[in-house]
């Protein structure tokens, strides 16, 4: 088995019993697969398509390379993917706002990369499948029932066949199918926002020039934001996240409406004049959720199955692969039968994910309003703030007080700035 195998499946059998048995072959599930086997654990995946396969979510951050490295994948991932120096914003008047992450306050990379995930995904598979993990694809995982010692899960092959394999621990990374969450009556959609997406891959779409060239673009538009992600091989991700309400108003076929909608955004719609759709159109509904719980006896949630909140800063991924390091801890204790551990273990790991959640989320829910698009218009680096929500940008809003302290100044400046707009408002009305 080597990372160059088109097919990444192990020849075996599904095993009647095993130490973890992995839900998906994401990222996250990929990662904790690798990192678990690398520990000595008999783990097996299984993924219930065929990679590669297409999947959205493609720009990294500059915090997912320290993983990379870890996983032993940096030099191939550098190999197939865009190099990504920032983010740009497009502003009202059609000037461009760059933010570079060498400008970050604090030790993150300076770049990161944008990749075709259907070859990052099939990448991180392949390699967990040469650290030793069983992979077994078109495998759906249909039910899983606790036992004394883990769990029973029952799994329908793509021949139909059922199986039942005995696993003293499940990771369940099953991605937005959030397999545990939802049969369990744990997920809970995000009322703060609510949103929806309709995206595709293009060719022939005008990329950034000079140095801004591999940057994911960003757009505002009256029901929500547009992102452009420079891909390999002349293809272009293009998608638009809005209101739930504002898809439901669409009149005729995906490509002709989330057209309709690059043509009306100053800067957007000139870059698309010359594309050519590639592929199909996509579209998802009312994404944003969380699961009241992380784990259960014998299972840990990890990514997507556990969270997802909107992916306005590329979070996608970098979150997925960041659990997944940080669940090894709480699924190693569970493992030995250490259950004290495994409890302060797990209690640690949630807190280490909602605190990351937490960082881009305050930033999320506030990025279509007037004030944050205002700010992100106008940059200023007093007491280096623009520094410190560069570092946010790059996946390091947690990470350390000065950062912490600075988006805290941040913070108060968007909520000046809120009161004085609404403040104008209301006696802007009064003396009409």
């Amino acid at each position: 088995m080597s990372l160059s195998d088109p097919d990444p499946v192990s020849p075996h059998v599904l095993p009647a019993k095993i130490d973890v048995l992995v839900i998906g072959g994401g990222p996250a599930g990929s990662t904790a697969a690798c990192l678990l086997a690398e520990q000595g654990w008999q783990v097996a995946l299984c993924e219930q398509d065929q990679h590669p396969r297409f999947h959205i979510g493609e720009s990294l951050l500059p915090s997912n390379l320290p993983i990379l490295e870890q996983l032993g994948v940096l030099e191939q991932v550098q190999a197939m993917a865009i190099y990504k120096p920032g983010a740009d914003f497009t502003c009202r008047d059609g000037t461009v706002q760059s933010f570079p992450f060498a400008r970050a306050y604090g030790d993150s990379p300076p770049h990161a990369y944008q990749v075709r995930r259907q070859d990052f995904d099939h990448l991180l598979l392949n390699n967990a499948a040469c650290k030793g993990v069983q992979v077994f694809q078109r495998h759906k995982v249909i039910a899983c029932q606790q036992e004394e010692r883990g769990q029973c899960v029952q799994i329908e092959n793509a021949a139909g066949e059922k199986h039942a394999v005995h696993a003293r621990l499940v990771i369940d990374a099953s991605g937005r199918a959030a397999l545990t969450a939802t049969r369990s009556g744990w997920q809970v959609k995000n009322r703060r926002h609510a949103s929806a997406a309709i995206f595709a891959h293009f060719k022939g779409v005008t990329r950034r020039s000079g140095v801004l060239e591999g940057n994911i673009s960003v757009y505002w538009f009256e029901h929500g934001w547009i992102w452009m992600i420079p891909l390999s091989d002349d293809v272009m991700s293009v998608g638009a996240v809005c209101s739930p309400e504002f898809l439901k108003t669409r009149d005729t076929d995906l490509e002709s409406f989330l057209r309709k909608i690059l043509a009306g955004i100053r800067g957007a719609g000139e870059r698309m004049v010359h594309s050519s759709l590639l592929g199909e159109v996509h579209a998802t509904g009312n994404y944003s959720y969380q699961s009241r719980e992380i784990s259960a006896p014998g299972v840990i949630l990890v990514g997507d199955a556990f969270a997802f909140i909107d992916p306005v800063f590329s979070s996608g991924v970098y979150l997925a692969m960041f659990g997944a390091t940080r669940s090894i801890a709480p699924a190693q204790a569970w493992l030995r039968g250490d259950t004290a551990e495994f409890k302060r273990a797990i209690r640690q790991y949630r807190a280490e994910v909602e605190r990351k959640i937490n960082a881009f989320a305050w930033f999320i829910y506030r990025f279509t309003s007037p004030t944050m698009q205002e700010l992100f218009e106008n940059p200023r680096n007093d007491w280096q703030v623009e520094q410190a929500v560069i570092s946010m940008l790059a996946g390091d809003g947690d990470a350390g007080a000065d950062i912490r302290r600075r988006l805290r100044i941040f913070k108060t400046i968007y909520y000046l700035m809120s009161l004085k707009r609404n403040a104008r408002m209301v006696f802007g009305s009064k003396n009409k």
